[in-house]
């Protein structure tokens, strides 16, 4: 993110996400702070605090998929809860501290499969060589191949010289043999042999020939799985993180019978396991989760009003507090260690179309002062979804049905006939934003869909006059609606 400004980071929502400029100017700028913030001495660093941001808007309006940018395209921890999940502590229940466990596990996979990436060449090159270790011992015919070149090729030595000639060369190989084997015709064979098998292997033709191998036995590794209890002392916390480790990292062999191509991604995958540092990896995992972890807390307005009661006596006001110390900045205790979610982005988003943001308890609004308000979708927006996002929808049913052989076109006027007849039903029924197009697209392509296997090298054109014939019914009837759409 530090080559991106603001204006940059708002151009690239702007390929998925249509409309809506408040709220991307407003993560835009979240995004841009953490970096200024980064630059900033470390005694003046830990007294800037993130603005945390609210979201309100009607549901499919893009409130989720802009939080979810935002963290894809920052590359960091994120996380996304539904507040009516949580329950007050005591109670049956989700607890609220497990948001901080969830955000860590988040940023633990996300490094892993860095370093994954960053070891890959040297894991494959790696597992290159295991693989011909195991042809050279495995294949048919390979050892008797192997033996007979060495017994050529120091029969043609010893038959090249004669005499004191030949007395020295033989002294001369028996000493060679004797220091080590690098330069004798039995190790020119097997470095002659396995650059062949290498070069059969980088050529793929030996993808499906079967061999034999031994990795770690994940049963083994997971038999043993460390609980983590909030009741445990540091020193119990500490004691059991290195019993886990432990145990993940010393695992049993097993053998399994694979094709090369299998093996090779087996073996790479064991051999990048081996070159990462996990304990560094989880070290480095934690601190990325508290100074650029990002949760989104959705639904938080069913838990607005002191009246809420989302089960047996638990109540949404009571959520709200137990929300609140997270939110604020507490340090929570995970089977990672301690994590501070002081710098933690929180991001809420919810409708609230029957409560307000002043339903919440004050202390937890304060903790939200950035509001931004998400407008509801026109015409022209559902219809400039459907063309330019890169995931646009026509898009996807014109890749999938490809597959089939169909060539599959939408016209202009059928575009926008389809964004027309979305809105139309979000104002018979619930208004549930652009999710409606999926609806409407699903059930214009259902008999096309049906029998595109059948339709091997046919173009199918939806137009307007298409789309109309396959919703008319539906939008015209809005009880009928409310059973299909």
């Amino acid at each position: 993110m530090e080559d991106r400004t603001p204006q940059e980071i708002v151009e690239e929502l702007d390929k998925y996400i249509i409309g809506q400029e408040a709220a991307k100017k407003a993560m835009a700028i979240a995004l841009r702070n953490r970096y200024r913030r980064r630059l900033l001495p470390p005694e003046a660093r830990e007294d800037v605090a993130p603005k945390n941001i609210m979201m309100i808007g009607a549901t499919g309006i893009g409130k989720t998929e802009i939080a979810r940018r935002v963290a894809s395209m920052s590359k960091a921890p994120f996380v996304k809860v539904e507040a009516t999940r949580f329950t007050e502590v005591g109670y049956v229940g989700k607890d609220v501290e497990s948001i901080m466990q969830d955000l860590v596990e988040a940023a633990v996979g996300l490094l892993s499969e860095q370093k994954m990436q960053e070891v890959q060449p040297q894991a494959e090159k790696l597992a290159e060589e295991r693989i011909i270790e195991y042809l050279l011992v495995q294949a048919p015919g390979e050892r008797r191949k192997i033996s007979a070149r060495k017994g050529q090729m120091l029969s043609a030595v010893a038959s090249a010289k004669s005499g004191a000639t030949a007395q020295e060369g033989l002294r001369e190989e028996q000493g060679s043999s004797s220091q080590g084997e690098a330069s004798g015709p039995e190790q020119l064979v097997d470095r002659r042999r396995r650059n062949q098998l290498a070069r059969l292997l980088r050529s793929q033709r030996l993808d499906d020939t079967v061999i034999e191998i031994e990795v770690s036995s994940d049963d083994d590794r997971y038999e043993s799985v460390w609980e983590f209890s909030t009741g445990m002392s540091q020193e119990e916390v500490n004691e059991g993180l290195k019993e886990f480790i432990e145990t993940y990292s010393s695992s049993r062999k097993k053998s399994r019978k694979v094709s090369v191509q299998e093996a090779r991604r087996i073996l790479a995958r064991e051999e990048a396991n081996k070159l990462i540092d996990y304990d560094g990896v989880v070290d480095q995992a934690v601190q990325q989760a508290e100074q650029g972890g990002i949760v989104f807390i959705d639904e938080i307005d069913k838990i607005a009003g002191s009246g809420v009661e989302i089960g047996s006596d638990i109540s949404g006001e009571g959520v709200q507090r137990d929300l609140l110390p997270i939110i604020e900045g507490s340090t929570v205790m995970t089977r990672y260690g301690p994590v501070k979610s002081d710098h933690v982005l929180f991001i809420a988003a919810g409708s609230f179309s029957r409560s307000k943001p002043s339903d919440l308890i004050p202390e937890l609004q304060g903790r939200f002062p950035l509001r931004v308000g998400l407008q509801s979708l026109t015409p022209a927006d559902m219809r400039r979804i459907l063309v330019e996002p890169k995931n646009a929808l026509p898009r996807q049913y014109a890749a999938l049905l490809s597959t089939e052989g169909v060539d599959l076109q939408f016209t202009d006027d059928a575009i926008t006939e389809i964004g027309e007849a979305a809105c139309q039903m979000n104002r018979q029924l619930e208004d549930i934003g652009a999710r409606r197009l999926q609806t409407v697209v699903e059930y214009v392509l259902e008999e096309v869909s049906f029998q595109a296997p059948g339709m091997k090298g046919q173009t199918v054109v939806v137009d307007a006059d298409y789309v109309r014939q396959r919703v008319a019914k539906v939008v015209a009837n809005e009880d009928l609606s409310r059973y299909i759409l």
